[in-house]
């Protein structure tokens, strides 16, 4: 980015529970690093994405009293937009239907000493990107359920060595094989969050992503996707994390005190932006 440059940041949650200390935390961060400031809802999970959680993330950020330009973009609107990229991902030869279940997985990870790790832990091992690819259509065809993984090798021969810049710790070389071949798509849904938040970055203008430390490797697999479909390249900046007593980061299923919650027990915004690390 030139300094000259308008910088648009956005916040993107899941309405999947009301938003807690943490999100309070990322939306700020993104909020106050740019000039434009932009609202995403990524509701590509239906099971879990409910409309009061949408209200309430819109009621929970004006409290806060942030504001962000309209419309706002909800992922679920828009699958024929990340069924298009899958289709060019195709096109070139890079995905391969996956049909392993979790238990599949961890017991060839089991099986191999020499299993592929990376930051989170065992990677996918390969198992369907050695399937006959007549064999693997057939199962498609016959209704099987499966992933679309990106063949992650073949990816990066085609695009070559790339980097990315965090504005924190200055130039990174990509380096997407720490995550293996990462799953795109799925049979009933057209997308994940590696394809739709990637795309979805381009086309709202994103200049800056911020986010936090825990995605930090996912943005090398970001990088790669935004070389493979002619993306423009963004900086970023990984935030810090806020964490409970115990150290472990706040979390929904854990039961992080909402700022409903704070709320009704009666802080104010301005109380509550400085818990979250952005004292007014």
């Amino acid at each position: 980015m030139t300094p000259t440059m308008t910088i648009v940041t956005r916040f993107a949650p899941s309405p999947t529970g009301r938003l807690h200390l943490g999100h309070a935390h990322s939306a700020l961060f993104a909020a106050r690093a740019g000039q434009r400031f932009l609202l995403r809802l990524e509701d590509i999970d239906a099971t879990r994405c409910r409309p009061e959680f949408v209200e309430g993330i819109y009621e929970d950020l004006a409290w806060l009293g942030l504001a962000w330009e309209t419309p706002v973009r909800r992922q679920s609107e828009h699958f024929a937009d990340y069924a298009a990229d899958i289709d060019r991902l195709k096109a070139m030869g890079l995905l391969y239907p996956c049909f392993c279940t979790r238990a599949d997985i961890a017991a060839e990870i089991a099986r191999s000493p020499s299993a592929p790790h990376g930051p989170n832990g065992g990677l996918y091992p390969g198992i369907c990107r050695r399937l006959d690819p007549a064999l693997a259509a057939d199962r498609v065809v016959a209704g099987a359920t499966y992933a679309l993984r990106l063949d992650v090798a073949k990816a990066m021969a085609r695009t070559g060595a790339l980097s990315w810049r965090d504005l924190d710790r200055d130039e990174q070389r990509a380096a997407p094989e720490t995550l293996g071949d990462v799953v795109l798509a799925r049979k009933e849904t057209p997308t994940s969050y590696h394809l739709a938040v990637t795309t979805d970055d381009a086309r709202q203008g994103i200049t800056l992503v911020t986010r936090g430390e825990d995605l930090f490797h996912a943005t090398h697999v970001h990088r790669l996707l935004q070389a493979l479909l002619d993306l423009p390249v963004p900086a970023w900046r990984h935030h810090g994390l806020l964490r409970n007593e115990r150290g472990e980061r706040l979390a929904k299923r854990d039961g992080a005190a909402t700022l409903q919650a704070l709320r009704l027990a009666g802080k104010t915004p301005a109380e509550v932006r400085q818990i979250a690390g952005f004292p007014d």
